[in-house]
């Protein structure tokens, strides 16, 4: 029985990595933009509570 062509992992492993960063980085984005809106929610909070 044959082998097959050689299976090309080199790629496959950087494309892996590639697709793995940009996950990650999709990710922390989300996180700061949910921090963000936190902090404004909370600020405008304090903000109608002085006001009253």
């Amino acid at each position: 029985m044959t082998k097959g062509p050689e299976k090309n992992t080199k790629n496959k492993a950087l494309h892996t990595k590639l697709l793995n960063r940009k996950k990650t980085k999709l990710q922390e984005e989300k996180k700061e933009k949910a921090m963000r809106l936190k902090a404004l929610v909370t600020k405008m909070n304090q903000k109608k509570t002085s006001d009253e």
